[in-house]
This record gives structure tokens, sequence and C-alpha cells, in this order.
């Protein structure tokens, strides 16, 4: 008589939780990286970008510009890239992709425009214009400072974000669609019964419009 001997199959690991925590990891360095980023470049730019100095009636006055006064797209695109970051989580899909490519190229944008700032002199110049009255004078002593090179670490904080929004987006989790409209008929609501005139509330509603509850129609 045979011995048949039950072998038992090894059962695939459920990948899911791996998945789900990897998820939750590039979703956090996600929002993190995005958020600083977006702060630290609103916040260099309204710092002394340049600094120099302007020949005044044989005097010299000293002039400074901040990064807003030198180019305003890194902030601009800071806000764009916050409202990406936003939008992330409120579509699916390949529009999560789209949104999260604008994220990426705001951050991108940001940090050239900001390291193409750090070594501009234009506003200085009009400054120097506009304090002297000549159109044709410039500023002296030129000298820059890190901000615009932090301004351009920030940017390249919202790039990183977009790059993971990019790479692991289509995992994160989405807003609620409780008040998404799908196009299906939603129940209408029971009709109301015409109200009981034997109710008591209804003989005192009565009674408030001045009519005899006890007269019979």
């Amino acid at each position: 008589m045979g011995y048949v001997s039950a072998v038992s199959v090894p059962q695939p690991r459920a990948a899911s939780a791996p998945d789900s925590a990897g998820s939750r990891r590039s979703l956090g360095a996600g929002l993190l990286l995005g958020a600083a980023g977006a702060t630290v470049v609103l916040l260099a730019s309204g710092q002394t970008w340049a600094e120099g100095k302007a020949s005044v009636g044989g005097g010299v006055l000293p002039l400074s510009a901040d990064g807003q006064d030198v180019t305003g797209l890194p902030a601009a695109l800071a806000v764009v890239g916050l409202a990406a970051l936003v939008a992330v989580f409120a579509v699916r899909r390949s529009s999560r992709l789209i949104v999260a490519g604008l994220l990426a190229l705001s951050g991108l944008g940001a940090g050239i425009s900001a390291f193409a700032g750090a070594s501009d002199r234009s506003a200085l110049d009009e400054q120097a214009a506009q304090t002297t009255g000549n159109t044709s004078a410039t500023v002296q002593a030129l000298s820059h400072t890190a901000w615009p090179y932090v301004t351009a670490a920030g940017g390249l904080l919202i790039l990183l974000a977009g790059l993971l929004a990019l790479r692991y987006g289509s995992r994160w989790p989405a807003m609620s669609g409780r008040y998404e409209r799908d196009g299906t008929p939603r129940p209408r609501k029971a009709a109301r019964t015409a109200p009981d005139p034997d109710r008591p509330e209804e003989l005192w509603k009565a009674l408030d419009r001045g009519e005899d509850p006890t007269r019979e129609a």
C-alpha cells in the first residue's frame, strides 16, 4: 500500500504591507520637501541679495536689493509649487502625473532663476540711476550675498518633491470622493406626507393662523 505524503506549497507573502510602508514614507518625504522648499524660497527671496554704492553729489550712497528686486520668479514659482503639492491629492491617474510634473517644473524654474540672479547687477544699476538722476549711472563696489543660493536650494527641494510625486504619486491616497459627482442618479427624498390635523401640534398651528381646528372642511 503506497503512502501519499502531503507536501505543503509555500504561499507567497503579501506585498501590501511593504508597499504601504514605502508609500507612506514617500508621501511624508514629498510633503516635507515641498513645504520646506517653498518656505525657504519665499523667505530667502525677501532677503538682501546684492549690495553696492552709488556716487551722489561727491558722496557715496549705499544701495541694496533683495530677491524680489532682482527677480520675482522664484517666489511666484514657489506659490505655484505649493498649489501643485496640494492639488496632487485632489486628482487621480493621469491628472496626478500632470500636476506632479508641474510641481517638479516649478521647483526647477525657481532654482534656475535664483541661481541666475546670484550675479545680477541690473536691480542695483536701476537704483543707482534713479538715485543720482543719471540714467547712465551704475552701481560701484558691487557684492552679492549667499541668499540667492539658499533660494536655489529651496527650489531644489521642491524639484525633489515633484520627482517623488512622479515616481510614487500613483500609490498616494487621494481626497475623499464622497462629494464628487460620478453621474449615478441620487435617490430622491421621500415625499412629505400631508399633516395630520388631529395631531396636537397641528391644532396649535391652526390656532396660530386664526383657523378653527374643530371646523370640518
